[in-house]
């Protein structure tokens, strides 16, 4: 098991906000039978160490008085705007005693549902809950998914191979990933015309393009009535 170390002080500063503008995470470690301690970490140290530890895998802290800590990250607390990590909770471990956590799982290997057919991934499950003593913790699972050969195949949570060190505790049939089949987009349907509307609609239009007798010219301007000049030139003398 990989070990994880991270240095911590404790009360130096005289509140959360103090600790977060030098730069610190105030965190609190408690669990059963603990008096709950206020403590901070350097941002960075401890962002650097939970990117590789997570949830389930022990860290170790050590004081100034190099007193250590043997906990499991519980809880983190983000920024709802910046999105920092401002405040971590931690749970003591007792290193002789069965802890219960949840291990996230790694997929790899390829499938050839998905490779060859085209098919799409459906994941259900990401993570196990297990059972097992601090030292056995590993920080994830491996889960093969070339038996993913169809569409008919899944993989169950008793397909999972874990440590004999370790006991899961989800039950044996919980599906965790399968693949279904790609998604096919259909072409609109254009609808035929009826028969005998293409002509009649091609009849209207011959009948509309011959202006009536004494109507409108094709410029817009109105057709002279027949002999006015002529009741004109009459009228004049």
């Amino acid at each position: 098991m990989e070990q994880y170390n991270l240095d911590i002080t404790q009360g130096v500063y005289k509140s959360a906000k103090e600790a977060r503008n030098s730069g610190r995470i105030p965190m609190i470690y408690y669990g059963k039978g603990v008096e709950p301690v206020n403590f901070s970490a350097d941002y960075q140290d401890f962002r650097r160490l939970y990117l590789k530890a997570g949830k389930s895998a022990i860290i170790t802290l050590k004081n100034e008085q190099d007193k250590e800590f043997a906990v499991l990250v519980h809880e983190i607390q983000y920024d709802p705007v910046t999105d920092n990590i401002i405040h971590v909770d931690l749970m003591t471990v007792d290193m002789n005693k069965a802890i219960t956590t949840e291990i996230p799982l790694e997929f790899v290997g390829i499938s050839s549902a998905v490779k060859e057919d085209g098919g799409i991934l459906v994941t259900s499950k990401d993570k196990i809950s297990i059972e097992c003593l601090p030292k056995d913790l590993i920080p994830s699972i491996e889960v093969d998914i070339s038996p993913l050969v169809d569409f008919s195949v899944s993989i169950t949570v008793g397909d999972i191979k874990v440590p004999d060190t370790i006991k899961v505790l989800d039950a044996e049939n919980i599906n965790v990933i399968t693949v279904s089949q790609p998604r096919v987009e259909e072409e609109p349907e254009v609808e035929a015309p009826a028969e005998g509307e293409e002509g009649e609609e091609g009849a209207e239009g011959a009948e509309g393009e011959a202006p009536a007798e004494g109507g409108e010219s094709k410029e817009g301007g109105e057709a002279p009535a027949k002999g006015g000049e002529e009741k004109k030139e009459e009228a004049s003398k």
